[in-house]
């Protein structure tokens, strides 16, 4: 990363948390929801769910939504009337909110959730919406906005680069070769932007205090979010299936990366002491799986 003048540093991430905090909404990945008459065969309802794939579907009384069907429900036949459902209004969003809250509600159990338009119920979310690419840059963008924030706050931490102490001699080993071949390259970086994520996020779990920030219980409980936050980022690089195996991650992401944002611009006042008696106690173990 360039070093920049502080105030433009802060500037630009000001700008990224306001891009991906408030630039991704539900409508980025929400799908039309179909709606039929109460009255309407259930069998023709279910007819055009299959075509679209879509679970659900909108029962309208008055010319509004007012209920919903599930696909499942409509194949034992009569009308959709005899199938509806009511709204639960936990299940329903803005159509301004943000993808971490489309993720709150549906992390709680629901499979799917509805969107509000003017007053109306237009549209509908499930979590396989969230494969689409406005959702993976947003996760992906969430994801590089918390290591500015980690990295910065490990130079707050830890000045003078003392931080080498607490890194494994294999891995500072991988970081010295990239920072000699960028350096060879003529790009201005500094080695602590030469760490690997896991690398960065392993050197802030040490500390209590950002296990508490970050809801670990443990230092454990924080290695292994580092692990599957490492499975979602490879999985988002390689554009490989995300919510089939990585949705609790995204889920537990989606309220620690918002936080660590909300946060950016504002790291804490480095504690040299505090990192010399981590760096006395510390254990190295050689870490091969990178992030």
């Amino acid at each position: 990363m360039i070093s920049r003048d502080p105030m433009d540093r802060e500037a630009l991430q000001l700008r990224m948390k306001k891009l991906f905090t408030e630039g991704f909404t539900v409508l980025d990945i929400a799908e039309p929801l179909l709606s039929f008459d109460a009255p309407a065969e259930a069998a023709a309802a279910l007819a055009a769910m299959e075509r679209s794939r879509d679970p659900v579907g909108g029962v309208r009384r008055d010319g509004r939504v007012s209920g919903y069907v599930r696909a499942s429900d409509l194949q034992s036949g009569g009308a959709c009337a005899d199938h509806v459902r009511e709204i639960d209004p936990a299940r329903v969003v803005l159509h301004r909110a943000s993808l971490p809250e489309v993720v709150e509600r549906l992390g709680e159990g629901r499979e799917y959730c509805f969107v509000s338009v003017l007053g109306q119920i237009d549209a509908f979310v499930v979590r396989a919406h969230f494969e689409k690419p406005p959702a993976r840059m947003w996760l992906f963008g969430m994801i590089t906005i918390a290591e500015i924030f980690l990295t910065e706050t490990i130079e707050s931490l830890y000045p003078d680069d003392i931080w080498t102490d607490l890194v494994s001699t294999g891995r500072m080993r991988k970081a010295r070769e990239l920072h000699a071949e960028r350096t060879r390259r003529q790009q201005p970086v500094r080695l602590v932007d030469c760490l690997q994520l896991s690398d960065k996020m392993q050197l802030l779990v040490r500390e209590e205090e950002w296990r508490e920030e970050f809801g670990f219980s443990s230092r454990r409980d924080g290695e292994r979010w580092i692990k599957e936050l490492g499975s979602l980022r490879n999985n988002l690089a390689h554009t490989q299936p995300i919510v089939p195996l990585n949705w609790k991650m995204i889920v537990e992401a989606a309220g620690r990366v918002d936080r660590i944002v909300a946060r950016l611009g504002e790291t804490r006042p480095g504690r040299p002491e505090a990192a010399a008696a981590s760096a006395e106690a510390a254990t190295h173990a050689d870490r091969d799986d990178d992030i």
